[in-house]
């Protein structure tokens, strides 16, 4: 099971899950997460998928770029 690139689903996650993903204390993503990154690419998510430093760099700028 393999993570779908960042910008294939962060743009349609839910305000919940963007929180979730930045201020999350583990690497790994929570289950309501996975979910909803599989709803919007269809893709099987697994329990232990995790955001790189490159993924976490992308979210906080595409966070910034909505907030405006």
């Amino acid at each position: 099971m393999t993570l779908p690139p960042i910008s294939d689903w962060w743009s349609e996650l839910s305000e919940d899950g963007r929180r979730s993903v930045l201020e999350g204390d583990s690497a790994h993503l929570d289950e309501d997460v996975r979910e909803e990154i599989r709803v919007i690419t269809g893709a099987v998510v697994g329990m232990v998928e995790s955001l790189t430093d490159e993924d976490l760099d992308y979210a906080r700028a595409h966070t910034e770029d909505t907030a405006d």
